[in-house]
């Protein structure tokens, strides 16, 4: 036995259980492939710097959650904890903005990394699908991604989810609303790392999930009672957008991102069978990051699914995806002239696209047969040196338990006929 174990808060993904995940992966990006969005993919760690510029130096992802470590050339790096900050990074370098057709539209999947007390549905590393637009103001563009994220999750058989939606207002309207904020937690019972907070950044207390602290804010001052006049049309807009899409959502005045960069639009996927780490994916707009670390003023809006808490999420509803079969068809050979032959078949069904295994080692009958029954394959093709001397080889249907002799030049083809 190996006496190496994976890293506390970490998983190995393993076949079968894997299947589920790619399937995951896929159904939340294809809505974005077939909404013009281009693939990309960043490196696992960053410089730290760009991640406490823009995801903020008062978060807990900075403060207490970031893998960081120094290089042996002294760079200060960080596996990184969120992709927005990485793919926004990756967009300006490339020049991306510049090549004249506005939004930027991106999407990515990947591993990411924080520090945190593992428990069911939160761990130290995790996997996201994400999505990126960028350089654009448009409640179209943020009601698209909201639209894409629910296409995602309804495809894949959830229903038990819900949209909740607030604004966060902009650089206009926010200090004002900031201030007031300021004064009512200045006058509750906090402990001092929460009143530290709330002079930092005091948006994100309302993002405390203590139930002590939940109780000290009733009677907050609530955010939709500042908004100017432009935040309250464009958060109208997006509103009437996704109602007009049919796409059903909450309005949360409470609702705050944990990340400093967040503006106006903010929405967060919850669903209620995961208990406390009932999130499972959220995003918003960040119309000022781009000049946070460093770029032109380049209003975007993003979201980032919980591939992981997905997967969750569908156990909870006893939701079973459709995953197709890894072999359709396995290939048994006895003896030695059996295994040139079928592995001359195997290799040229893989090559038609038809996925093919094949009976390696040297297992008699019995044990091949088990090894097919194993792969969940449609068919097994059996052959001995008796079947060649007649030019022919034994298919078997794995369902019906029907048997046929079929010529050697012919089973290709006829496997591809059943197969459709």
């Amino acid at each position: 036995m190996s006496t190496f174990k994976a890293p506390k808060g970490t998983y190995d993904l393993i076949p079968p259980e894997s299947a589920k995940y790619l399937a995951v992966r896929e159904a939340i990006s294809a809505p974005l492939r077939n909404s013009g969005y281009g693939y990309i993919e960043t490196p696992g760690f960053e410089n730290v710097e760009l991640f406490a510029r823009g995801v903020g130096e008062s978060t807990d992802i900075v403060t207490k959650e970031m893998y960081a470590f120094e290089t042996k050339g002294g760079d200060r790096l960080a596996l990184r904890p969120e992709g927005t900050a990485s793919v926004l990074r990756a967009a300006l370098e490339a020049n991306l903005h510049k090549a004249g057709n506005l939004p930027v539209k991106l999407w990515y999947s990947g591993s990411y990394y924080r520090y945190e007390r593992p428990q069911k549905g939160r761990y130290r590393h995790f996997s996201q699908v994400g999505a990126e637009a960028i350089g654009a103001e448009d409640p179209a563009l943020d009601a698209e991604l909201i639209i894409l994220a629910d296409q995602a999750y309804r495809s894949l058989g959830l229903r038990n989810f819900r949209i909740l939606l607030n604004s966060l207002g902009d650089k206009e309207c926010r200090p004002v609303y900031r201030a007031a904020l300021q004064e009512f937690l200045r006058g509750v019972d906090l402990d001092e790392e929460t009143l530290r907070r709330a002079e930092i950044n005091p948006l994100r207390v309302l993002d405390d999930k203590r139930d002590d602290v939940q109780k000290q804010l009733t009677g907050a001052p609530l955010l939709r009672d500042y908004l100017c006049d432009a935040c309250k049309a464009y958060h109208e807009e997006v509103r009437d957008l996704i109602t007009a899409a049919g796409v059903t959502f909450e309005d949360d005045p409470k609702l705050v991102r944990g990340l400093d960069y967040y503006t106006r639009t903010t929405f967060e996927f919850v669903h209620d069978g995961l208990g406390s780490q009932s999130a499972v994916g959220g995003g918003g707009r960040y119309d000022g990051l781009s000049e946070m670390i460093g770029g032109p003023a380049l209003p975007s809006v993003g979201w980032a699914l919980g591939v992981d808490r997905t997967v969750l999420a569908l156990e909870a509803e006893g939701v079973e995806l459709e995953i197709p079969a890894s072999t359709s068809v396995f290939a048994v050979p006895l003896g030695e002239e059996a295994r040139r032959v079928l592995f001359g078949v195997v290799t040229e069904l893989r090559k038609l696209g038809v996925p093919a295994d094949f009976s390696y080692g040297a297992k008699g009958l019995k044990g091949a047969m088990k090894n097919a029954n194993r792969s969940g394959a449609r068919y097994t093709v059996v052959a001995g040196e008796r079947d060649l001397a007649e030019g022919v080889v034994q298919l078997k249907d794995m369902e019906s338990g029907e048997q046929a002799a079929v010529g050697v030049g012919e089973i290709v083809a006829e496997l591809r006929s059943r197969l459709g």
